[in-house]
């Protein structure tokens, strides 16, 4: 959990170059690399604290084990469902989604083991391997940004 509330501070010092964006890399802006961060982050622990552990279920999928194995997401392979993809944002509601994102984090730390959320890729993940996802998904925007600014 240290990590994402580091990442999530990482995220923030992003928020003035918002605007900056390289086709080379990305459509995005980094704006919508932070929004999209931030939405997933908060959509995903929402499902996970609304879960009944004891509907939780193990079931085998490659693709997950590959991420959380590896922490790596391949870039350009997968698409974002609808609702985590960002729609208007400005300096002033990214900062207020920074502090509510943290804010679901402090809930999602006291979540039981087998709350789950039903992933669109990975299936069923618990608790601990939700966190290795939003660690993982985090990461994988972050350097994204640091691309485009890097450019």
């Amino acid at each position: 959990m240290k990590k994402l509330y580091a990442y999530l501070d990482e995220l923030a010092s992003y928020i003035p170059s918002m605007e900056k964006r390289n086709e080379g890399i990305s459509a995005s802006t980094v704006g919508w690399q932070i929004e999209h961060s931030l939405m997933t982050i908060r959509f995903v622990t929402k499902g996970l604290l609304a879960s009944d552990p004891n509907l939780f279920s193990r079931s085998f999928n490659f693709t997950k084990i590959f991420i959380l194995l590896t922490g790596k997401m391949p870039r350009g392979k997968a698409r974002a469902p609808k609702y985590v993809l960002p729609d208007e944002f400005n300096e002033e509601t990214l900062q207020k989604h920074i502090l509510k994102t943290k804010e679901a984090l402090a809930e999602l730390a006291h979540a039981q083991p087998n709350q789950f959320v039903e992933h669109p890729y990975f299936g069923k993940i618990n608790k601990k391997e939700t966190i290795r996802f939003l660690g993982i998904h985090t990461f994988h925007h972050i350097k994204i940004i640091r691309d485009i600014l890097a450019a």
